[in-house]
């Protein structure tokens, strides 16, 4: 049943406005599964051959905007003004990204976009930290790229090598997205432990 859907779902005009949508948001709230849907789509395009994976590449770079949007808010507002920004965690990440983002914005904000809590946090910081608007606007959209094609070939690539259809080809590129991105951010909090020390 959902394989027969599936090829409906990727053909449909609204599949890369709504997967835009959704990663758009997913720069700005970190529950929204950005991630998931662009190496879902990946899967998708492989197994069914729409929408087009270049297509999807390029549709969810628009999390710059997301980025965009979070750098506006950091130069507009701060990063304390709400009780949210006061909590224990977020104030970890902020401290975190204010720490390192005058003396390497560029890893910074590439490290920061394959790791969704983290990319708040370094985008809000970089607004507020009076990083240039042109070189955080440049940055991100190269990031978001980077991310998009890496998201979407992951999904791709699972779908070519994994058996089972277009349904299974997803769930399983879902998990192998998930499980990447939990290695990444261990290896970015391990990076960040030894950094921090004297």
């Amino acid at each position: 049943m959902l394989d027969e859907m599936l090829p409906i779902v990727g053909a449909s005009a609204w599949a890369l406005p709504l997967m835009a949508l959704l990663v758009f948001a997913d720069a700005l709230l970190v529950v929204v599964p950005g991630e998931v849907v662009v190496t879902a789509f990946g899967a998708v395009s492989a197994g069914t051959g729409s929408p087009g994976l270049v297509s999807i590449i390029l549709v969810a770079a628009a999390a710059t905007a997301g980025d965009a949007v979070c750098f506006l808010i950091g130069r507009r507002v701060g990063t304390d003004r709400w009780r949210w920004m006061r909590a224990r965690r977020v104030g970890a990440a902020l401290t975190w990204a204010r720490t390192r983002l005058d003396r390497s914005t560029a890893v910074v904000l590439f490290a920061a976009r394959f790791v969704p809590f983290a990319r708040l946090a370094v985008n809000l910081t970089a607004g507020a930290a009076g990083v240039p608007a042109a070189k955080h606007l440049a940055l991100a959209a190269t990031a978001a790229t980077a991310w998009a094609a890496y998201q979407a070939v992951v999904g791709a690539v699972v779908a070519r090598l994994v058996p089972g259809g277009p349904t299974t080809a997803v769930a399983v590129s879902i998990a192998v997205a998930v499980t990447l991105g939990i290695l990444i951010d261990v290896a970015l909090s391990r990076a960040g432990g030894r950094s921090s020390r004297p």
